[in-house]
């Protein structure tokens, strides 16, 4: 409560609140910037694709991430080698390395080596000196009717999980399965003693 003859608290803390507003008229503008810039690193990097490198799929960390799926910092040593791709020679080609990360499954770097295969079959790579292309190098004819990519490259396939249903039928029904594990708990529980039990039946005969 208030207390004495106090003045009562009228207190004003928005003073020239025009000052500190803020308006975005320059959206417009900002939106053309964006998009000549684009097009300008387009030209730059041209004829490589306009995304960048490709990156690895990768699970998230922790528990609450690991069953999604997103763009990793760059491929392992292994799964280079399993694509047969050089380490050294990958990142000439638009393909990020990362050389701490480590495959903690099979599956993950059979997909990731998939992923560097149908990369590489699709590159069309410049010869440095026409006169001497390499084996692996483009012909002047492919080299002609290239073109720059633009989007995203090899983007991860997001599909939903499907559903499969079943007619239930007149055994299911009949199939109690609350009484069913009662007695498997009690199976599991009476595994010792049962063992006690016909080592000494097993004694009892034999005296």
């Amino acid at each position: 409560m208030v207390r004495h003859n106090n003045v009562v608290p009228n207190n004003h803390f928005k003073k020239k609140w025009q000052f500190y507003v803020k308006t975005w008229f320059n959206q417009a503008a900002r939106k053309l910037r964006r998009r000549s810039a684009r097009a300008e690193k387009a030209k730059k990097v041209f004829p490589r694709p306009v995304a960048g490198s490709l990156k690895p799929i990768v699970h998230g960390q922790t528990v609450k991430y690991n069953s999604k799926l997103r763009l990793g910092r760059g491929f392992t040593l292994a799964e280079l080698k399993e694509a047969g791709i050089p380490a050294k020679f990958a990142p000439t080609i638009g393909i990020s390395v990362d050389y701490r990360r480590r495959n903690k499954s099979v599956e993950g770097l059979q997909e990731n080596a998939n992923r560097l295969k149908a990369y590489r079959s699709n590159l069309v790579i410049f010869p440095r000196n026409v006169k001497k292309p390499k084996a692996f190098e483009a012909s002047a004819e492919e080299k002609a009717s290239a073109a720059q990519f633009a989007g995203e490259i090899l983007p991860i396939a997001r599909c939903k999980p499907t559903v499969e249903t079943a007619a239930i039928t007149a055994e299911m029904k009949e199939f109690n399965a609350y009484a069913k594990l009662r007695v498997e708990r009690m199976n599991v529980r009476q595994v010792g003693p049962r063992v006690k039990k016909s080592k000494e039946a097993a004694k009892e005969a034999e005296a």
